[in-house]
């Protein structure tokens, strides 16, 4: 237990602790089948929204909570495999998103929401992404504000070290898992460009430790190009 532990320890970047990159989640082989069984699913499966498509899969999250289905057995494997390898879940995953992306779609900055809370995994199919983390607005002093005080003049939280923005760089087969603090304080999203700088993300030694079929999506001057990439969030 404690080796699975310091494990998943070395797999955390930045300066969250409850942040954690993992390369190569899953091999070749393992995504061309996600894929083959994403892209094989009925039509009807793919909801059509503003800037991406998306598939749910495990029932309907209502204002109530979740109203489940069971999950099919090409998504119950790859549940299992995240929960019995990082050991964050409190228990089975349930519910599962996948979201396409297409050159020059993203998503807005937000949270998921207490339906999902307290942890959430991302599983990263196609091509390489970066997202971004930004603070929650609560954590950001108004620069008119100079006392630092909130509208009840109370002190408010400034926007330190604890609380600045980050990118993650998210390469094909890759799992990201963000719990706590990431979850809470935080709102993730990718912007809607084709090409997207890398520069800076908290895990970039970690990410470019690629294989080699993942270097014709890299650009010049730390980029890398969307070429259609999917993404599996996993919840419980």
């Amino acid at each position: 237990m404690m080796e699975e532990k310091e494990k998943l320890d070395s797999y955390k970047v930045g300066s969250l602790p409850t942040v954690i990159y993992i390369p190569d989640f899953i091999t070749d082989s393992e995504q061309n089948f996600l894929l083959s069984n994403i892209y094989g699913a009925p039509a009807s499966k793919w909801k059509l929204l503003k800037n991406r498509r998306l598939q749910n899969w495990g029932g309907v999250v209502h204002e109530k909570g979740l109203l489940p289905q069971p999950l099919p057995p090409w998504l119950t494997n790859l549940t299992q495999k995240i929960s019995e390898e990082s050991r964050l879940f409190p228990s089975a995953i349930n519910h599962v998103l996948i979201n396409e992306y297409l050159p020059n779609q993203g998503i807005m900055p937000h949270q998921d929401g207490p339906a999902y809370f307290p942890v959430v995994a991302i599983l990263s199919l196609g091509s390489p992404v970066v997202m971004d983390f930004t603070p929650h607005a609560r954590f950001k002093l108004d620069p008119q504000d100079v006392n630092g005080k909130d509208s009840d003049g109370g002190e408010d939280k400034r926007l330190d070290d604890d609380y600045l923005p980050f990118s993650v760089l998210l390469m094909p087969r890759s799992l990201l898992i963000f719990k706590d603090k990431a979850y809470s304080d935080y709102l993730h999203g990718i912007k809607d460009c084709a090409v997207q700088c890398y520069d800076g993300a908290v895990n970039e030694m970690e990410a470019l430790k690629h294989n080699e079929s993942d270097r014709p999506y890299f650009g010049s001057e730390e980029s890398v190009e969307t070429m259609g990439k999917e993404e599996s969030k996993a919840c419980y």
